[in-house]
């Protein structure tokens, strides 16, 4: 399949070597803000035939099959529109929507157009870490709750302390700790546990109200989930959830490179497999199974009940930043609503 990338930062690169290792796809397309970063990027690649700088001459003239965006969070919602209306497959970075307004949007748009598949880009729900956690829950007789952490320093938190505002510290960018790491925490959260009764986020926020750095509560019938994160320092903390008398143990709640089982008496069982070098490896995999056979019914389904992760994870991220008081500029169309 060909591929189309809009983006050209070092997570882009690294899904193009994921999805390029599947044998499945090839990059032929590039969209950048100039025409030479674009075409700078493309020599890093075999088979890339087309760099553009006009986003709608990408979508209109562009020969690719799939498109990956991966641009600032507030641009995905309009980028994945307009890749519908050109009729190309998305693979979209996590979050896909800044809010359940713009959701609601695109699951319109993408009903009528239901030759369209779209994937939100939530790579740790496809790695085998991941689902051996979730079957291990199953099998816990209690649950009684769980801690989970992921916090890491962002190599642009140093130019925020310098005084400028990068994406990924702007309400106008749709950024903050929340959303760009918290995201992957709300997906264990729902996946693992399924959708919480009620959510509340109570961040630090820097000097333009965005949070650099949080802890978020989502409260279940019998248990709580704790979610910490942050883009402003770095935690060694492992994620644990709570049975009764074990203990399902990981080294970190994003990364899920380590997962070990812990009983009673304190023996350790080691319940993870090695991870792929690259980390995006398992969702190119598993979206280029799927964009393989698109007329397989069990591949409709699998794009559905993704789909469904994202809708849900989406709502919670909402609710969590209403609870906090943080507000987006892609917000204020729907301020009324």
């Amino acid at each position: 399949m060909k591929l189309g990338i809009i983006g050209t930062n070092w997570i882009t690169e690294q899904f193009i070597s994921a999805a390029e290792a599947t044998g499945k796809f090839e990059l032929t397309s590039i969209y950048s803000r100039t025409k030479e970063k674009a075409q700078a990027f493309g020599q890093k690649f075999t088979h890339v035939s087309e760099c553009f700088s006009d986003l709608t001459e990408f979508f209109t003239k562009g020969s690719f099959e799939v498109v990956y965006i991966a641009s600032p969070n507030s641009l995905h919602f309009e980028q994945t529109l307009q890749a519908i209306e050109a009729g190309k497959h998305i693979i979209v970075e996590k979050p896909m929507c800044s809010n359940p307004f713009e959701m609601k949007q695109l699951l319109e748009k993408l009903h009528k157009h239901p030759e369209i598949y779209c994937f939100e880009a939530a790579r740790h729900l496809h790695e085998p870490n991941f689902k051996t956690i979730k079957a291990q829950i199953k099998q816990l007789p209690v649950i009684q709750g769980a801690n989970l952490t992921y916090e890491k320093y962002s190599s642009r938190y140093d130019q925020f302390l310098a005084g400028e505002e990068p994406n990924v510290f702007s309400l106008s960018y749709s950024g903050g700790a929340l959303q760009d790491l918290g995201v992957y925490l709300v997906y264990d959260a729902i996946a693992w546990f399924g959708i919480p009764q009620s959510s509340h986020y109570y961040p630090v926020k820097l000097r333009n109200g965005i949070d650099g750095a949080g802890t978020a509560i989502l409260e279940y019938p019998d248990f709580n989930v704790v979610l910490n994160m942050g883009k402003t320092a770095n935690s060694e903390l492992p994620g644990e959830i709570y049975g009764l008398k074990e203990t399902i143990r990981m080294d970190n709640a994003a990364e899920l490179q380590k997962v070990e089982l812990v009983d009673a008496t304190g023996n350790v069982t080691m319940l993870s497999v090695d991870p792929a070098q690259n980390p995006m490896l398992a969702e190119a995999e598993a979206f280029a199974a799927v964009l393989s056979e698109t007329d397989s019914l069990e591949n409709k389904q699998l794009q559905q009940d993704w789909l469904a992760y994202a809708v849900e994870v989406n709502k919670v991220l909402y609710e969590l930043r209403q609870s906090a008081g943080i507000k987006f500029l892609a917000d204020e169309p729907y301020v009324d609503r």
